[in-house]
């Protein structure tokens, strides 16, 4: 072999031997613990299967679909934009029509393309942490530069404070997540409001508000926001009420002049024939689906008032899933996130002291959960304030 060749070659043992990007090095990839245990409630899924009729009905548009895998998918997904439009209209009140609806793999690959287009080198995000995680991701993947601002201790936002954040950063992006994930706790329309109007104030910049849990919130969306703010985002996905996790289909509505911009980014054919088939079926499907998601709401309140009643401190919750603590003690949090997995009941650790987070399940799911946790209140008590920078 060239002598050349043999000495160029360098042992690489891991990920930071390699010449990643330095905002990469020593990251950790998202994810939650995938563990084979009789009840999962870690990852906020619908826990109810999608029922025979729809089942077949995706059949029946994948088979279709199927016949024409040679050519390439609808690339603007108009007919399935156009019946999210409807999902929209229907839901909120708010005229949402196609040039106001943009759809892609998942509300994760919503906000990547919100971030290539708006973000990027030399430019900024903010969010208000503890908050989805996924966004502080997003941004360090596309060059974006992440600024964490603050919550109350009550994991609330604070108006004054979020809006002088915003004033002296000028982000170019916002994000606003309403019900909150991990926390579980809405937004206030005012709230948004202010911070739109600080926003626009600053830089102008887009404000982007996910509001992928929203159809289980006591509040209504914010859809109607939309009117008449050509900066605002609102995002969405089907993974949770829709039951369709496995799907990984994400949408936003806003301004058409957004729409458009997006598309700028977007790679060719992103959509393929089966999400599109699949998903438009899903939304045929849709009043049966919902009823799951007043289950699911119901499911919801009860951990609220029975955790509570068990002696947990517990977020007040618009989501599908429940923050509850304190739990102090050796180990603190994740010492319980490990005796409730020790049961066979895997809830989610996302690393903000005193917390965990357990997602709506069935109702037999919930009860072995309330089981597991009837033994932990030795670890409940007071735990330092919970840092403002949380991966969750």
């Amino acid at each position: 072999m060239d002598a050349r060749l043999e000495g160029s070659r360098e042992q690489v043992t891991g990920i930071d031997d390699l010449p990643v990007r330095d905002e990469l090095r020593g990251k950790s990839p998202y994810g939650a613990p995938q563990l084979d245990v009789p009840v999962r409630l870690n990852t906020n899924e619908n826990p109810y299967p999608l029922p025979e009729p729809l089942v077949e009905r995706i059949t029946e548009r994948v088979r279709a679909a199927a016949r024409d895998l040679n050519r390439y998918p609808d690339r603007d997904a108009v007919e399935l934009r156009t019946q999210l439009a409807k999902y929209l209209t229907g839901a909120s009140g708010y005229e949402v029509g196609l040039a106001n609806v943009w759809a892609a793999n998942g509300s994760n690959e919503v906000i990547q393309q919100l971030l290539q287009t708006f973000g990027g080198p030399g430019r900024t995000a903010i969010g208000f942490e503890p908050s989805y995680s996924m966004h502080a991701l997003i941004a360090r993947g596309t060059g974006t530069g992440w600024i964490s601002g603050p919550r109350n201790e009550d994991f609330t936002i604070d108006v004054e404070v979020a809006a002088q954040a915003i004033a002296s950063q000028k982000p170019d992006v916002v994000f606003i997540t309403t019900p909150n994930n991990p926390t579980g706790n809405a937004v206030p329309p005012g709230t948004v409001l202010a911070l739109y109007e600080a926003a626009q104030a600053a830089k102008p910049s887009m404000v982007v508000v996910d509001e992928a849990y929203i159809e289980f919130s006591h509040g209504d969306s914010l859809l109607p926001l939309l009117e008449g703010r050509p900066n605002l985002v609102v995002s969405r996905t089907m993974s949770k009420a829709f039951g369709a996790a496995g799907l990984r289909l994400g949408y936003l509505a806003a301004h058409p002049a957004v729409v458009d911009a997006v598309q700028l980014v977007r790679l060719p054919y992103h959509l393929s024939a089966v999400t599109q088939a699949t998903a438009l079926a899903a939304l045929e499907h849709t009043d049966t689906l919902l009823k799951y998601v007043e289950q699911l709401k119901a499911e919801r309140d009860r951990l609220v008032s029975e955790l509570r009643a068990i002696g947990f401190e517990v977020v007040e919750s618009d989501a599908n899933f429940v923050q509850f603590g304190l739990f102090d003690g050796p180990g603190g949090s994740h010492a319980a996130w490990q005796k409730i997995l020790d049961r066979g009941v895997l809830v989610r650790d996302n690393g903000i002291p005193g917390w965990l987070r357990v997602s709506a399940g069935t109702p037999e799911e919930n009860d072995a959960f309330l089981d597991a946790v009837r033994d932990l209140q030795c670890l409940v008590g007071d735990t330092p304030t919970p840092p403002k920078e949380q991966s969750t």
